[in-house]
Order: structure tokens, then C-alpha cells, then sequence
């Protein structure tokens, strides 16, 4: 927060935030600290398995739309998610080469279900929105145009299948909307997770009124981050959110007050592998 003066009529200072952030704030303060204010930056802990997993099968997707139309098959997929495989975080090679074959099932089936002639409007687009108290921005996965609309694609490898409560209620997919409504200067209200594990597809279409909920929402966790900085120094302290989550946080190797000892770094990868 500034400390310079304002006078009547001085427009205000808007909060600039991205989803992440906000859903940072929620998981833990203090992680928002460690995160957004601490500087330097506290070190973070090594690299996780399944980011290294869902970061190869997101980049592979996305090249693949930017191919030519006779190249988009489910092999120059396959191809892609091996330019841009790696290791890192995985528990050894035969881990890492199991969860590379599971990798290449899932596009191999998710791209067969695709329709080649389909050009999105905008694949990893940022997008942006202003309120009258934030700057909301966000890179979304893909933006497909259909019937004269923009639809928000999310995807998404983790283990548990996505259901509609699920899409209704994600603040960054709302955020999305908003975003490419305001950027792209076209209707938005679609929004869906592509969930490659299950092969499934999970919609939801907003009202005006269930964006304007969320958008309300976020201004909301935006004052809350704004007073916290507003502390003194001994109270604005970040509380932390303790929780079994906390093994899976990335400063959890120096947070004094994490309730579990820090996650092995592919541990999501064998609860997957059940």
C-alpha cells in the first residue's frame, strides 16, 4: 500500500492480481508472503514431478494447434509431448518413463477428439480486466470461438475428475471470461475444463450475474490482502492456514509453522499411479 497523500477526486490506485494470486491468499497468507512479498524471495523447494508432467503435456498441446492442418495428428502429439518431456522431480527413470507412456495416452486420446479445423482465438492468451478497485489479469490455456462466442479451455492432469460445481465455482475461470470479454471484445460466458485423465469435459455457461458474483469475490480477497499489508510491521504477520496441504507447499521446507514434513517431490505421481 502507498503512503503518498490522495485528494478528492485523485483516481485510485487499482490492485493488480491474477487468479494465482488470489487463490495464493486463500491457500495461506503466509505462503502469499513467502510468494508476493518477501524480498529476497525465500528459496522454494525442488522441482515437482507433476508440474514437470502437466508443464510437458500443456506445451505439447499448445504447439500442436500452431501446426499445419496435415500435421495435426495424434502422433506429431506424441512427438511434441516428447520435445517437451523432462525429468525433473520424478522419483527415478522408471517412474518417469511409466508417467511418460500414461502422458502420451492422454493426448493421443484427447487429440483424436478434436476437430482439426477448429483454429482457437488464442492459446496461453493473457487477458486482462479492470474493476474499480483492480487489475485482474491471466494466461488462459485456450480461447475457441464458437457460434459467434468466446469458450474458455482449461486444462487440466490432475487425478480427480472435474464436476460442474467445480467449473461454476473457479474464480479463475470466471476471471477468464471477464478478461477475454473485455480484451477480445466478444461475448464470454463459457467456461470448461479439459480433463485428459478421464477424458472429460466438464462445462458451464455464466450469467452476467454468477461473473459479476465471482468478480465481487475477488475484490473481496483483494481488500483482505490490502488490510493485511496495512498492519504494523509486529502484527501483519501473514498468519499461516496450517494443513495437511502444507507438505505440498513449496516454502514448507522453511515455514515454522507447517503441520506435515515437506512431500517428496513426486508423491503426487504415485498417488496417481494407484
Amino acid at each position: 500500500m502507498s503512503d503518498q497523500p490522495t485528494f478528492d477526486g485523485m483516481p485510485v490506485k487499482l490492485f493488480s492480481c491474477t487468479p494465482s494470486r488470489l487463490d495464493t491468499w486463500l491457500d495461506c497468507p503466509r505462503k502469499y508472503r513467502y510468494t508476493y512479498i518477501d524480498t529476497p524471495r525465500p528459496p522454494r523447494g525442488g522441482p515437482w514431478a507433476h508440474a514437470s508432467m502437466g508443464a510437458a503435456v500443456h506445451n505439447a498441446l499448445r504447439e500442436w494447434w500452431t501446426k499445419p492442418l496435415e500435421e495435426r495428428t495424434s502422433q506429431v502429439g506424441e512427438v511434441l509431448l516428447t520435445k517437451f518431456w523432462r525429468t525433473d522431480g520424478f522419483k527415478d527413470d522408471e517412474q518417469a518413463e511409466r508417467s511418460f507412456v500414461r502422458a502420451k495416452a492422454w493426448i493421443t486420446n484427447y487429440l483424436k477428439t478434436v476437430d482439426i479445423n477448429d483454429e482457437p482465438r488464442g492459446l496461453e492468451r493473457t487477458v486482462s480486466a479492470t474493476t474499480e478497485t483492480l487489475s485482474l489479469s491471466g494466461r488462459v490455456d485456450r480461447i475457441d470461438e464458437r457460434d459467434g462466442e468466446l469458450v474458455i479451455v482449461d486444462y487440466k492432469t490432475g487425478r480427480n475428475t472435474p464436476e460442474v460445481d467445480d467449473v461454476a465455482s473457479s474464480l479463475a475461470l470466471a476471471i477468464y471470461a471477464v478478461g477475454a470479454s473485455r480484451t477480445m471484445r466478444m461475448k464470454c460466458t463459457k467456461v470448461e475444463l479439459h480433463h485428459l485423465p478421464s477424458e472429460t469435459v466438464v462445462a458451464y455457461d455464466h450469467s452476467p450475474e454468477s461473473l459479476n458474483r465471482h468478480i465481487k469475490r475477488a475484490e473481496s480477497i483483494a481488500r483482505e490482502v490490502q488490510a493485511e499489508a496495512l498492519k504494523p510491521e509486529s502484527d501483519g504477520n501473514y498468519r499461516p492456514n496450517p494443513s495437511a496441504l502444507c507438505g505440498y507447499c513449496d516454502f514448507a521446507r522453511i515455514c515454522p509453522d507447517a503441520s506435515v514434513e515437506p512431500a517428496k517431490p513426486w508423491a503426487v505421481i504415485e498417488k496417481q499411479e494407484l
